[in-house]
């Protein structure tokens, strides 16, 4: 059975994001706890289609011997187009959808590749930073001499890290990115 990731897009990469932004509070205000959180939810569970068209259209309205967009022009426009392959107008659909397509299919092969990379260098990007804010937290809750809700939230902080680096690590892995970190 082939693992799967466990956040797939950067939008599942949000609560993690919120969840650091959540760190840096605590890390900046001493007197903050669950209360004050901004995910005291998180906390107490611790426990290119359109592209191609636009070519279409230019080619079927300027494709044909009658200039415009009327029935004549639009009929003239796809029988030239299909006599590009040896038919009249039923062929010229193809011809002028074919572009379409090809190019929705390539703008969408692009814009994934370009997104799968994004979705890569965050989940890198988080994984360091949550080991960091892991690591600051352990040192704030050695120093500390805090009230028991302070304790307790920043301890909680650290479950909620030490998942997030195990959850990120995982993904990386998947993906064939080597990490070599250690969630203490």
């Amino acid at each position: 059975m082939a693992k799967k990731e466990i956040y797939t897009n950067l939008d599942a990469l949000k609560p993690i994001e919120k969840t650091l932004n959540d760190v840096n509070k605590a890390i900046q205000d001493s007197s903050r706890t669950i209360e004050s959180s901004d995910i005291p939810e998180i906390l107490g569970a611790t426990t290119g289609v359109a592209t191609g068209g636009a070519i279409s259209f230019a080619a079927l309205f300027y494709g044909g011997s009658v200039t415009g967009l009327s029935a004549a022009g639009i009929t003239s426009g796809l029988a030239t187009a299909g006599s590009l392959i040896g038919g009249g107008m039923v062929a010229g659909i193809g011809v002028l959808a074919a572009p379409a397509v090809i190019l929705g299919i390539g703008g969408y092969a692009i814009i994934s590749k370009k997104n799968r990379k994004k979705l890569i260098e965050s989940k890198e990007m988080l994984l360091r930073e949550a080991i960091i804010k892991q690591k600051t937290i352990e040192v704030i809750l050695k120093e500390a001499n805090s009230t028991p809700k302070r304790i307790d939230y920043l301890r909680r902080l650290v479950t909620v890290l030490k998942s997030i680096i195990t959850d990120l690590k995982f993904d990386l892995e998947i993906v064939g990115v080597k990490v070599n970190v250690s969630v203490g």
